[in-house]
């Protein structure tokens, strides 16, 4: 209603201004009322003179004041101002201001930065010139927002809430635009698969076009003819090829638009998958792109390492299937997976874990020759990465064996893959001795007889009492996992494991003295056995 006095524009009362701006931030009707006396008298336009002035003089302290000024009137946080901050004119002068900060000995580069970007995103194909200009001054909001919210102590829940608005206001408008032009979503197909885009113009119009994906997938009413539409312009091979490139943002962006994908309409995805599996002279296909990413990283703890696994865990995820397919086509996906990937995803471990032969000649009393062949793993690499990288895989496989219970048991049993397993207990990694072991809880948590009578057959429990002897005079996480395996096989009374273990392992146990499971173990065993003569009985 009334408006602030302000102090006159100038050089010498730069102080005086940036005391004002700061003063007024307790006080939401105070910082409307300075928000309006800086629109109506035109005041930002005049503050940017002087920067100009204060920049051509290397005035430091004019330039440290007008830092806080500036700052100072994005921290009122009022839309009236956006328009004017934001705008052709002004932009430049704006984010001039935001890089003389004085805890910094040298100024920032904001506006080259700024500047690299906005040519970029020329790019982007926006016919209507009301919808381009809405792009660049939300891109302009957009990156004025991550300069503010640098300062760790202005993260705080709900800061700047007005701008955070103004920024998820335009998006929406700017996305509800793109959906109404009929050639935007195929100008971009045409550019994002043209060798002729530069890279850094690719991964412009991947953000974009992410973002634009992100909001049309969210709105109900329109999702299924936005999945059409992406259907007919070809999106997943799209992708595909995206994410096969070297370029590592447009390789995260194009995940992360698959992941929406997978998230908002797996089938869709899975039937491209079976598309691709019939189509054997298709080299390239999504899901093993999407496994070998997981498989080959050579970082597995960044590029979108976690995000690919939980794409791949939704797309092999029988529950989702089951929503919109029937049994024979979840049974038929599977055969197909097993058939024709699974063996992409157990390659490093099969690699890691390599097998040999040998040869016994043994002569009996008789003078009699036999030829013994003895079968034999040794685990052959034990660095970080592909200790990071065996630990993703066992994860993805635990996360098989309880879907795909009749496909994963025919599949580990056939590879002798718990064999295989086992052996990374020997890893110097505990993470991933931890995984192996995880891998074998799972297996045993089903109580299936035949994953019980290949784990006996097998001798598979060798490497787990050779764990708890080496572990049994230390308090770690792997020898509190290794005593709850005992403790389950116990407490659920799997008399098959239980004999198992009594009767090949239980004199080398009696050395674990701190603990009475494998006590309980020789207790249940003989219950059992007392039970069985009874019965014979």
């Amino acid at each position: 209603s009334r408006l602030m006095n302000l102090p006159a524009c100038e050089l010498h009362r730069l102080g005086e201004i940036a005391d004002l701006v700061i003063s007024v931030r307790l006080s939401n009707v105070r910082k409307e009322e300075l928000a309006l006396a800086l629109k109506n008298e035109g005041y930002i336009p005049k503050l940017l003179q002087l920067f100009q002035v204060c920049e051509n003089v290397k005035n430091t302290k004019g330039l440290h004041l007008l830092f806080d000024i500036m700052r100072g009137i994005f921290y009122l946080d009022e839309a009236i101002l956006f328009e004017v901050l934001f705008s052709d004119e002004c932009i430049l002068g704006v984010l001039g201001c935001l890089e003389y900060d004085p805890c910094l000995a040298q100024p920032r580069l904001h506006r080259e930065i700024f500047t690299k970007t906005a040519k970029l995103q020329e790019v982007i194909p926006v016919r209507d010139p009301e919808l381009r200009q809405k792009v660049h001054q939300t891109s302009r909001a957009q990156y004025i927002q991550a300069i503010i919210l640098r300062n760790p102590s202005d993260l705080e829940e709900g800061f700047l809430p007005t701008l955070a608005f103004f920024i998820s206001s335009s998006k929406g408008e700017i996305l509800r635009g793109l959906q109404k032009d009929e050639e935007f979503v195929p100008k971009v197909f045409a550019q994002l698969t043209d060798e002729a885009t530069a890279g850094e113009q690719r991964y412009e119009l991947m953000k974009l076009f992410r973002e634009f994906c992100a909001f049309s997938l969210i709105l109900p009413e329109k999702r299924d003819e936005f999945l059409q539409t992406l259907t007919k312009f070809r999106i997943l091979p799209t992708l595909e090829v995206l994410m096969g490139m070297d370029d590592m943002q447009v390789r995260s962006a194009a995940t992360d638009t698959l992941s929406y994908l997978v998230e908002f309409s797996p089938v869709m995805v899975q039937e491209f998958v079976m598309q691709e599996a019939r189509q054997s002279e298709n080299d390239t296909q999504l899901i093993i792109n999407v496994i070998e990413q997981v498989t080959c990283s050579s970082d597995p703890e960044f590029g979108g390492h976690k995000q690919l696994m939980e794409i791949l865990c939704a797309l092999i995820d029988p529950g989702k299937m089951l929503v919109a397919a029937s049994s024979l086509e979840v049974l038929e996906f599977l055969d197909v997976f097993y058939n024709n990937y699974i063996h992409v995803l157990t390659a490093p471990l099969l690699a890691d874990t390599s097998e040999e032969w040998y040869e016994i000649v043994y002569i009996d009393s008789t003078l009699f020759i036999f030829f013994l062949q003895l079968r034999t793993f040794i685990f052959l690499v034990d660095n970080y990465q592909t200790a990071e990288i065996l630990a993703s895989v066992l994860e993805l496989l635990s996360f098989c064996v309880q879907h795909h219970q009749y496909h994963m048991k025919v599949y580990i049993i056939k590879k002798d893959l718990l064999r295989r397993t086992l052996l990374l207990m020997k890893s110097k990694h505990k993470f991933l001795a931890l995984c192996s072991l995880r891998f074998l809880r799972r297996i045993i948590g089903l109580k299936d007889e035949h994953f019980n009578q290949y784990i006996t057959l097998g001798n598979l429990f060798e490497p787990v009492v050779n764990a708890v002897l080496d572990n049994r005079n230390r308090c770690n996480m792997l020898m509190s996992a290794l005593m709850e395996l005992f403790e389950f096989i116990q407490m659920e009374d799997i008399q098959s494991l239980i004999a198992h273990i009594v009767e090949n392992f239980s004199d080398a146990l009696e050395s674990v003295k701190y603990t009475h499971t494998f006590q309980r173990l020789k207790t249940k065993y003989e219950q059992g056995k007392d039970q069985q003569n009874q019965k014979q009985n």
